[in-house]
């Protein structure tokens, strides 16, 4: 092997293990996200905190499958699992957000004030971002079209998190009740298209490689 050789593939090694750092830190930030988000959408009656928090039980999915494919010697031959394991969870944020939204427009059940759901909507949008930017950057320049897949799939709960903080300020503030709702749909939307971009393998298209 020769010394460029040598150079690319420690510059591997480190970008692989980068990775499976970033995945182990969006797992367990999500795992607390989805206990805390659940368990106070409960005791609230807020449909909008519980789908947040399926929506963190999602995202362990997806990033555990980035997990499991740089778990192996050979990370690339994992990756079409790895993709269609992101793109069914894709699909599944989709549903759940969906359903929550419109039982929310139905007008099934009425949220109360909640502070710790307002904190937590806004701590994960300063993590998610994070998070997000970092796993994207190492696995593009690894050229792992599942680690940019599944960043992605981060970046979305940072939308999701500003949905749902402007929801419940606006329900508490102003007892505005569709506003959360409504573009937790436009989200929706987004994630049918992400998840179809990660079925096909495109989620590199403009540049992984």
């Amino acid at each position: 092997m020769s010394t460029d050789e040598a150079v690319v593939a420690h510059r591997r090694d480190v970008l692989s293990r980068r990775i499976r750092w970033f995945v182990a830190a969006t797992i367990s930030y999500n795992v607390v996200e989805a206990i805390v988000a659940i368990t106070e959408g409960a005791r609230v009656s807020s449909s909008a905190l519980i789908g947040f928090g399926l929506d963190s039980v999602i995202e362990v999915s997806s990033a555990a499958a980035v997990a499991w494919q740089f778990a192996g010697r050979d990370p690339e031959a994992r990756e079409k699992v790895a993709l269609r394991v992101i793109a069914f969870s894709f699909f599944g944020l989709a549903a759940f957000v969906t359903v929550d939204a419109v039982r929310a427009l139905s007008g099934i059940g009425e949220a109360r004030h909640s502070t710790v759901g307002i904190v937590l909507a806004a701590v994960s949008l300063v993590v998610m971002p994070v998070l997000s930017w970092a796993q994207r950057r190492a696995g593009r320049e690894l050229g792992s079209i599942s680690a940019v897949a599944d960043s992605k799939q981060t970046l979305l709960c940072t939308y999701l998190s500003a949905v749902l903080l402007a929801g419940l300020v606006l329900n508490s503030a102003v007892g505005w009740s569709w506003a959360d709702p409504a573009a937790a749909l436009v989200i929706a939307a987004v994630a049918v298209r992400e998840g179809r971009e990660a079925w096909r393998g495109e989620t590199c298209r403009d540049g992984c490689r």
